[in-house]
């Protein structure tokens, strides 16, 4: 099921749900843990790192400390990205796969599968699925009150070139 395709119809539905619900965790502060993934992934992260693209939502790259290959940042509050964090659990819960779970769903934006996750204070978490790394945005509630989507499409060429399609590790 994908119902976060960009050009398509499940877009609207997404942006409704993503600004009724406020969007991402995301860490206001000048700091952001760092993910401590197996060589693989740290060097597909590394790659990534390479090709993030400097604006995001029109937000200018600003990376959060400590400044590593493995985060990056833009905007101020920040849009935040981590790279070779684990698998998160709902990834494999049936609910989501079968679309009743009412704090998870998943979809794809601009050819990069998503996990959309409510966290327990009301804002949202990104993570891609059916790539080598998982990759985790999270955006502050300001974005979400906008079109978080164009946040995904902004990442979603950097993602497809750095992160193949696979399966990753479990960590």
């Amino acid at each position: 099921m994908n119902i976060f395709r960009h050009r398509l119809t499940g877009l609207p539905a997404l942006a409704l749900l993503i600004a009724a619900a406020g969007c991402s965790s995301s860490d206001d502060s000048a700091t952001v843990a760092v993910p401590s993934p197996d060589a693989k992934t740290a060097k597909l992260c590394r790659n990534l790192h390479e090709v993030l693209p400097q604006k995001v939502d029109g937000r200018s790259r600003k990376d959060p400390e400590p400044r590593s290959a493995l985060t990056a940042g833009w905007g101020s509050p920040a849009i935040i990205l981590r790279c070779g964090v684990g698998r998160p659990p709902k990834m494999i819960d049936p609910k989501v796969a079968k679309g009743t779970d009412p704090d998870a769903i998943g979809g794809g934006v601009d050819g990069v599968d998503w996990l959309m996750e409510k966290q327990d204070d009301g804002t949202y978490r990104f993570t891609t699925a059916k790539r080598e790394a998982y990759v985790q945005v999270a955006l502050p509630k300001s974005v979400a009150q906008q079109d978080s989507a164009k946040v995904l499409v902004d990442l979603a060429a950097a993602i497809k070139k750095a992160i193949p399609t696979g399966i990753a590790s479990t960590v």
